[in-house]
């Protein structure tokens, strides 16, 4: 499927300077049944870029997080085209006033992904690559030359949370890294992976909104990731993926060494 790149960040920048920044910081929050937060820029964004992004390609459907499973469903097994959205990823941090969220958009077709787009809206920073492209920042190049192989150097972006007890506590005693972020918002942080401000990553679960732009960014800027059980980190279902990611390989193979020791 063929798009207009240029059509598409003007998109995703315009709704989120009308949806979220006009709403930062004075937004009213719910929560979901999960505990999760989510708030009426969550769904304004959706909304606001379903019409936008269907009405310019027709012959595409949505995916977005904060609609209902089964829709979420029929949109994967649907024979077009496919948005994966979260419209706002970061949602905590945005509730609370954080600058730092993002709007993530992949587009999957025929099973593989073709396009990511991440924006931080804060600071203008648009991370955009897609399979004809190499990975971009406000379209200019990345490419990750990072050679460190030592974990030890490296500044490890970690969500513990999500991890099994056992990894958690062996990373808080031993802590193998320089040293450690979580900020809170997982697209945002495999771009800030690709243009090197954190060398290693280990996330437990991950929803293919989560996962899908900054992942394809991150990969095609250089970096390596795969599950922890060693398989691809793309898969075309809803099922959540866990997540290991380095910006290189030997680097790659010495965090999974490690995790795995």
């Amino acid at each position: 499927m063929r798009i207009n790149s240029k059509d598409v960040i003007k998109i995703v920048k315009q709704v989120s300077a009308e949806e979220l920044l006009s709403r930062y910081t004075t937004v009213c929050t719910q929560y979901k049944d999960d505990g999760s937060i989510v708030t009426e820029a969550d769904l304004a964004m959706q909304n606001r870029l379903k019409a936008e992004l269907l009405g310019l390609y027709p012959d595409t459907v949505l995916l977005s997080e904060e609609m209902p499973v089964t829709e979420q469903q029929n949109a994967l097994n649907s024979e077009q085209a496919v948005w994966c959205l979260d419209p706002l990823d970061g949602t905590s941090n945005y509730a609370a006033g954080i600058p730092y969220f993002a709007v993530s958009l992949s587009l999957i077709d025929q099973g593989n992904i073709i396009m990511g787009l991440v924006y931080d809206p804060v600071r203008d920073e648009c991370f955009f690559a897609e399979h004809n492209s190499s990975a971009m920042l406000n379209g200019d190049e990345i490419i990750l030359n990072d050679t460190n192989e030592n974990i030890n150097n490296a500044i490890a972006i970690i969500d513990l949370k999500r991890l099994h007890t056992d990894l958690s506590t062996r990373l808080v005693k031993e802590q193998p890294f320089a040293s450690q972020r979580n900020f809170g918002a997982s697209a945002l942080d495999w771009c800030w992976l690709a243009v090197n401000r954190g060398q290693i990553y280990l996330h437990g679960k991950q929803n293919i909104w989560d996962y899908s732009a900054g992942q394809y960014i991150f990969n095609k800027a250089g970096g390596c990731s795969c599950t922890l059980e060693g398989e691809p980190v793309f898969s075309n279902k809803l099922e959540g993926r866990s997540i290991v990611a380095a910006v290189n390989t030997a680097l790659l193979d010495n965090w999974l060494g490690w995790i795995n020791n």
